[in-house]
Formats: structure tokens, sequence, C-alpha cells
């Protein structure tokens, strides 16, 4: 998995639990305003009966599915930052993701990856890639011509009527 796919499955992440929360936010909002909880106490004990409270707990279930389904995701990008780091040479980043996961700090080891974490797919290609053809410009030798008369290696002095 590249490092520009676990990018867009963490943003993709953070969007449906963005949009999760803020659905959820509403729906509860409507429903505790226009009281569809039967109350006892602090405990909820049933829910009124209609159109609006159904579709209220409707949307709130589908906030929670998508909640659920932004989790998985994110989850899904941390493992694919895990196994990117992998491919690394350099071993500190995978461990260093994968301890920091492990201790249930996923998104803050996602986010450091998505920040400033190597891309091991790009990395593994460069090192398998075959040499370019020629191989690195050689330089030439500084020039000893300097003058129509002198020819390269000559013992002459410089002087033009000298053979």
């Amino acid at each position: 998995m590249t490092k520009s796919l676990v990018v867009k499955l963490f943003w993709g992440s953070i969007i449906g639990l963005v949009a999760g929360l803020v659905l959820m936010g509403i729906t509860f909002a409507l429903a505790i305003s226009n009281d569809i909880f039967i109350m006892s106490g602090p405990d909820v004990t049933g829910v009124k009966s209609g159109v609006l409270p159904w579709t209220l707990l409707g949307l709130m279930g589908l906030a929670m599915l998508l909640l659920l389904f932004a989790a998985v995701v994110h989850f899904v990008a941390w493992i694919g930052a895990v196994l990117n780091t992998a491919q690394l040479p350099d071993k500190t980043w995978f461990v260093v993701l994968l301890v920091v996961g492990l201790l249930g700090l996923v998104f803050i080891a996602t986010v450091a990856y998505v920040i400033a974490g190597p891309d091991g797919v790009k990395a593994k290609e460069e090192a398998n890639a075959p040499p370019q053809a020629g191989g690195a410009p050689q330089q030439m030798p500084p020039s000893t011509f300097t003058g129509p008369n002198q020819q390269v290696g000559s013992s002459t002095s410089g002087h033009p009527d000298q053979f």
C-alpha cells in the first residue's frame, strides 16, 4: 500500500468521523428537544411512538454505522502505514508505528505517518530499479592544448618558433 493511499484513507476516515459526529449530534439534539425519550429520572425507559422519533432513531443508527465505518477505515490506514514502513531498510518508523498503535494510540501513530512518514513502496522500487544505462556522466580531464602549434603532451616551452 502506497503512502498516498494511506493518506487518502486517513482523510476519508476523518471526514467520516466528522460527518458521523455531526449527524449524531443533530439527531440527538432534535430527539431531546422534541421529548421523544420517556425518562425516569436520569434513565431512558422508553421511546415515544411516531414518525419523528423513529426517523431520528434511524438517523442515529446511520450515524453510528458511519462512525464504525470511519473507525475501520482508520484502522486499515494504520495497518497500511505499518506494512509500508516494514519495507524500509531502516526499521525505526516500523517499530514506532507498531508500538504506538499497539498501545492504543492508533490515531497519533497514523497522524505522525501522514505528516512525516516515508513511503516504503517507493524506497523498495528505487532499491530494486536497474542501474541507468551509461551510469553517471564522466568528467573529461582538462585540456592541455594551448595554441595552434602545440600538441597535447609536447615538451615545448610554448614558444612558436621552437620545434
